[in-house]
């Protein structure tokens, strides 16, 4: 039963497509059309076409139109703490591979601090700096090198608007681990209920926390799949304005709207389990400044994960030992 409930829990933010699309069929209504309506309108509003037309890493064009055997693809997802006159960082960094044949998706978070090499730059630095320098971009680049993977598609999340989508939906319930305060707001140990203001001194905490920047990539899953778990049940309909409104401020993605249906319609048994993964390393100060230290086999485990789920080492290839600086 426990392990049903994580299932659900594990849902991606497509699901919420899915119901409205549904819904838009079904009913054939006034109501539909102005949910329909608001959704495109919002869609356009977040897509946000990068320059590359496709990966290095992928020698052949995917399609996610296919019925039949349809292609496995990946994800990057980054939270960014943007703020005036700060281009900002990524903060948040969440490799999502979804596979509709093993009808399974993983979610691999990367340390804000990993110490790798930026593609495009030319130096070794923390891999959320990528983005402060090349945008999404480099970002993609960057965990592509660091990875041996494709990125196939990204989704940008502005860790400010946070308060806006979690307000929209109407607060959210979590599963807190840890006593603490952040920016004046207590959180009590066990489940709680956050609203806007509260949900992003949750998410960004890691000073009082024994696991630093891995518990609080823990902390950011929850909100994530808070806000997956209450936007997609049929209760925040009636808040839909709210909620594209907030998604259209905040969200940015180079998948269209097509290519989300096509998601919905494809690979939504994939999104029934979502495995998380972690990428573990070592804090290690050099030249002054803290870096998370990945060590090149801990790297090549996880490529190799990746790279079956993505279907990529079906040729026999090996991964490709990536230098970390470590």
């Amino acid at each position: 039963m426990r392990a049903e409930k994580k299932r659900k829990k594990g849902r991606l933010w497509l699901k919420v497509f899915g119901i409205l699309f549904f819904l838009l069929i079904a009913s054939g209504g006034a109501y539909a059309y102005m949910v329909y309506q608001s959704l495109t309108t919002a869609v356009d509003t977040m897509h946000q076409p990068i320059e590359r037309e496709k990966s290095e890493k992928r020698p052949e064009v995917i399609t996610l139109t296919k019925t039949e055997d349809p292609d496995p693809f990946s994800v990057l997802l980054l939270g960014v703490d943007e703020r005036e006159g700060d281009s900002g960082r990524s903060d948040t960094m969440i490799v999502l591979t979804v596979n509709p044949e093993m009808n399974s998706s993983k979610m691999l978070s990367i340390p804000r601090d990993t110490r790798t090499e930026i593609i495009g730059r030319g130096t070794t630095d923390k891999i959320n700096h990528a983005y402060a320098f090349g945008r999404e971009e480099m970002s993609i680049a960057t965990v592509e090198n660091l990875l041996d993977i494709p990125i196939d598609y990204y989704v940008k999340v502005n860790m400010e608007g946070f308060q806006d989508i979690v307000d929209a939906v109407g607060g959210i319930q979590v599963m807190n681990n840890l006593d603490f305060t952040e920016e004046e707001h207590h959180f009590s140990k066990g489940q709680i209920h956050l609203n806007g203001e509260q949900a992003l001194p949750y998410v960004r905490m890691r000073k009082e926390d024994p696991n630093g920047d891995f518990g609080r990539q823990e902390r950011q899953r929850q909100v994530i799949q808070g806000i997956i778990s209450k936007g997609a049940s049929f209760s925040s309909l009636t808040r839909f304005n709210e909620i594209f409104e907030a998604l259209g401020k905040n969200v940015r993605t180079n998948l269209t709207f097509d290519e989300m249906l096509d998601i919905q319609k494809n690979y939504k048994k994939a999104a029934d389990s979502v495995e998380q993964l972690q990428m573990t390393g070592q804090t290690e100060k050099i030249d002054g400044i803290y870096y998370v230290i990945v060590l090149d086999t801990e790297i090549q485990k996880v490529q190799t994960e990746l790279k079956t789920h993505l279907e990529i080492n079906k040729t026999g290839q090996s991964p490709t030992p990536v230098p970390t600086g470590g």
